[in-house]
């Protein structure tokens, strides 16, 4: 037969249908528990690009719906509701549930910690993951990185801090264990979610209030019931959230969707890191522009508060055999990574040296 009776007779044949991957494997709706409200557009949209990229990589077979704080629980109980069962999976932070354990702070921050890069390089290769294992398994969840938020800031103040002293008696919104550090230095730290934070500003409930960065801070409009801004947000160098999945649900999920929620979760770290560093240094210069007072916490300050988390680490490690653990291999590998770090800072500056004098 020759082409033209090749193309006649292709032309005459059935087509044949594209295979329909969503009947060809096995439908999985879930439901997703959020701490983060939708006006926080970053990290509320990892939260719906998690529901709707494991949606497309599996042809519409696995949906995970996403639910935002106080639709289906409250913003700071969402592991409790994930490790119960109530929902399948839950979008949150780690450290709001440092009531249970102490050792959970680890999964997001710590004062005085790893930046974005060093956490990731700890809970990925350097052991992190698995010795944390434990600590969400007693608490019924696998938690899956997926966002960061890089390098946060130090809140904002409706007075000037210029003395240790000017912290006795302050109010302030915190989460984590840097609470319990103020506390040492007279601070009343008080955990709030996301949509309390203004209100409580605004009414004086509590004196000042940190949340995230330059970008989230002026959605919550902050800056209008606060002038001060300070920096380093030293308790929170990064800060991870996690996916949250119920240990039974992800037991029961077939191995292709595991691999497509870890695949998805790595995807949703590096945009949200690389969104927020982009956003941020925006934010920042309209913050200023608009009269935000942009201020550093004086030396002595910082050195009362590194004095202070040092303390609460051996206290809490001397009650709580898991967190003494658990810190002595995470404080192993930051100062190895740290010191990396400073070689690394010093070569690129020589590099930059070098260039600016060519």
């Amino acid at each position: 037969m020759n082409r033209r009776g090749l193309l006649a007779a292709g032309a005459a044949a059935p087509v044949l249908a594209a295979p329909n991957l969503a009947s060809a494997q096995p439908q999985v709706l879930w439901r997703s528990a959020g701490s983060f409200p939708k006006s926080t557009d970053v990290l509320w949209g990892v939260q719906e690009m998690i529901s709707r990229r494991v949606a497309e990589l599996t042809g519409g077979a696995f949906q995970i719906r996403p639910f935002a704080p106080g639709e289906l629980v409250p913003a700071l109980q969402v592991m409790d509701a994930v490790g119960g069962g109530t929902v399948e999976c839950g979008y949150t932070a780690a450290y709001y549930y440092i009531g249970k354990d102490p050792t959970l702070g680890f999964g997001t921050v710590m004062p005085f910690g790893l930046n974005a890069r060093q956490h990731l390089a700890w809970i990925h290769h350097g052991g992190g993951a698995e010795i944390m294992q434990e600590v969400y398994r007693d608490q019924g969840v696998v938690a899956l990185p997926c966002s960061n938020t890089g390098a946060q800031m130090g809140g904002w103040l409706r007075k000037e801090i210029r003395t240790v002293q000017d912290l006795n008696g302050l109010k302030f919104r915190i989460a984590g264990i840097a609470g319990t550090v103020l506390t040492k230095l007279g601070v009343v730290a008080q955990q709030l979610g996301a949509a309390d934070i203004y209100p409580a500003l605004e009414r004086g409930v509590v004196d000042g209030a940190e949340w995230v960065g330059p970008h989230d801070d002026e959605k919550l409009g902050l800056a209008r019931v606060a002038p001060y801004y300070y920096y380093p947000g030293w308790w929170e160098a990064c800060s991870q959230s996690e996916l949250m999945v119920n240990t039974r649900a992800w037991e029961a999920l077939p191995k292709q969707y595991q691999q497509v929620l870890e695949v998805v979760t790595g995807e949703t770290t590096v945009w949200s890191l690389s969104r927020y560093d982009m956003l941020n240094m925006q934010a920042l210069r309209r913050l200023i522009a608009g009269g935000t007072q942009l201020r550093a916490y004086p030396r002595e300050v910082l050195a009362a508060c590194h004095k202070a988390t040092q303390d609460t680490y051996a206290e809490i490690g001397d009650r709580n055999p898991r967190f003494k653990r658990v810190h002595a291999h995470w404080d192993r590998f930051r100062r190895d990574v740290q010191g990396w770090f400073r070689v690394a800072e010093d070569s690129s500056a020589n590099f930059l040296a070098i260039a600016e004098r060519s």
